[in-house]
């Protein structure tokens, strides 16, 4: 029988920082990932809505390639999906980035 330690309220809060560190560094660690997170914050600026079809035209990658970027972009929490009908519509969720940079200096 094994014995587990009972974490402490720190040791607890700590783990969820590392989690959530290690959630974003995994979503920024791809270059095409970097590359479509950059475009969708460029349009959200320029007030465009993004869609799946627009990346798919944007970038030279297949819509299923596409999709599993996008999926761990929303795991990481730099980007948010909203549906508008059939569409689904992303978001650069840039409040992110901050947060990231302030874990990272506490780290």
């Amino acid at each position: 029988m094994r014995i587990r330690k009972r974490l402490q309220i720190n040791e607890t809060a700590d783990m969820g920082r590392k989690d959530q560190i290690a959630k974003i560094s995994d979503a920024l660690a791809h270059p095409a990932r970097q590359d479509i997170f950059k475009y969708i914050m460029r349009c959200n600026r320029e007030r465009r809505t993004v869609r799946n079809k627009d990346l798919v035209e944007r970038f030279p990658y297949a819509q299923a390639t596409i999709s599993q970027h996008l999926n761990k972009l929303i795991i990481g929490g730099l980007v948010e999906v909203k549906r508008e009908g059939v569409s689904s519509c992303y978001f650069a969720n840039i409040g992110v980035i901050g947060q990231y940079i302030d874990l990272l200096r506490d780290f």
